[in-house]
């Protein structure tokens, strides 16, 4: 049966996911102590495997297993805000985004959607969480859809009680302030079984399974 997925969201020991401010020099705010593994682009495992198989790259690898779309806010498409600029703006990823599915970007301002040659595409559209995992449902053709973050977007389904899966990667750093995943969610672990693992990088990985 598909799922509603959250996979490899990078969270601080405060509890931070992301940034205050996003910039087209920081796609994340100034949280990119959460990539200190990682170059905040290509994720082994995710993106690459260049050596040996560990565990984080076992894990990471999850990422793109069985999705067939992805649900994600407008920050992490961009930087921009309010009306769309005539600015030729195509995502951070350039000509090859790494999705190669239907992707949904939450956005109170409509845009055309973009096709790229991967068999990545961005639908602009305004929804609620439940209306959009059902037109991301409809695209992902009984695979999973990802809910790809940033935070809040992760925050607005949890609420809403839409995700069935979480990978949470808690990273050894205190960012001391940022977009708090888990803000206005308590109690929200009882409805998950959780599983941890924490690997020889200091990385410690959360599988969050929802009960029933």
């Amino acid at each position: 049966m598909a799922k509603a997925c959250v996979n490899s969201l990078f969270v601080s020991l405060d509890g931070f996911a992301a940034g205050e401010f996003v910039t087209l020099d920081q796609p994340i705010g100034e949280a990119q102590a959460l990539f200190s593994y990682f170059d905040g682009q290509g994720i082994e495992g995710v993106h690459t495997v260049d050596g040996p198989i560990t565990a984080d790259r076992a894990l990471f690898a999850m990422w793109g297993q069985g999705s067939g779309a992805e649900i994600m806010g407008r920050k992490k498409f961009g930087p921009q805000s309010g009306p769309w600029p005539d600015d030729g703006w195509r995502g951070w990823w350039g000509e090859q985004p790494p999705f190669r599915t239907p992707c949904f970007v939450l956005t109170h301002h409509p845009r055309e959607p973009m096709e790229f040659d991967n068999g990545t595409s961005f639908h602009f559209i305004g929804a609620s969480p439940a209306e959009a995992l059902a037109e991301a449902t409809a695209a992902a053709d009984g695979l999973n859809v990802r809910i790809g973050g940033g935070p809040s977007t992760v925050r607005q389904f949890l609420a809403a009680g839409l995700v069935d899966f979480l990978h949470i990667v808690v990273v050894p750093v205190v960012l001391g302030r940022g977009v708090a995943l888990w803000e206005g969610l308590d109690g929200v672990e009882k409805d998950f079984a959780v599983e941890s693992v924490t690997t020889a990088s200091g990385l410690t990985h959360q599988l969050w399974n929802r009960r029933g």
